[in-house]
C-alpha cells in the first residue's frame, strides 16, 4: 500500500492518507476512504458534539 493524496471535500486542501491509516481503516472494516482532512474532521466532530446539547440523559426520565 502506498500513501494516497486526497482532496478534502470541505476546504479543498490536499492531505496524505498514509499506509498506517489505510491499514487501520481496513482492520476496522471501513470501506470508504476519508473525505475530510484531519482539521475538518476534528471541526465536524466538535460541531456534532456541540449540537447534541452537551448533556447526557440517564434513566427513564424519573424526576425526584
Amino acid at each position: 500500500m502506498a500513501d494516497k493524496v486526497i482532496t478534502c471535500k470541505d476546504c479543498n486542501s490536499e492531505f496524505i492518507f498514509n499506509e498506517s491509516e489505510q491499514a487501520f481503516y481496513k482492520e476496522k472494516g471501513f470501506e470508504n476512504e476519508p473525505q475530510r482532512c484531519p482539521d475538518c474532521r476534528k471541526a465536524r466532530k466538535q460541531q456534532r458534539n456541540n449540537n447534541r446539547g452537551g448533556g447526557r440523559s440517564f434513566g427513564g426520565g424519573n424526576r425526584w
